[in-house]
């Protein structure tokens, strides 16, 4: 599984804090197949992130009785999206909150082979 390349992210905010100017952007997930994005954005997942956003849980257990499923399963599919990024997770003594820190998904797939990324699914 590859996880969320953030030094670009780094690397803007370190500027930041360096006092420089930086351009606002929309933060890019680039994921590497059509398969990983079905996987990534099944609609359980999908389901987690809304539940996050909406109810704002102060655990993995209370996201897990949000969407009526077992916690060790929301928690493998929570840390699943939080290697993309989607979700952060808080520690919070012994619990861990997960955050999403976005309101919106746009999804921009190329259907073409002859695109510049061929077969890739960004996000």
């Amino acid at each position: 599984m590859k996880s969320a390349d953030r030094s670009d992210l780094e690397k803007r905010l370190e500027a930041i804090d360096a006092g420089e100017d930086v351009e606002p952007r929309q933060p890019t997930l680039s994921i590497e197949d059509l398969e990983t994005f079905g996987r990534v954005f099944c609609s359980t997942n999908l389901e987690l992130i809304e539940a996050v956003v909406e109810h704002e849980p102060g655990s993995i257990r209370e996201l897990a009785r949000l969407v009526d499923r077992n916690p060790p399963e929301v928690l493998e599919n929570v840390n699943e999206l939080a290697d993309y990024g989607l979700v952060e997770l808080e520690e919070d003594g012994r619990s861990k909150r997960p955050i999403v820190w976005y309101d919106e998904i746009d999804a921009d797939i190329p259907l073409t082979a002859g695109s510049e990324q061929g077969r890739n699914a960004n996000a």
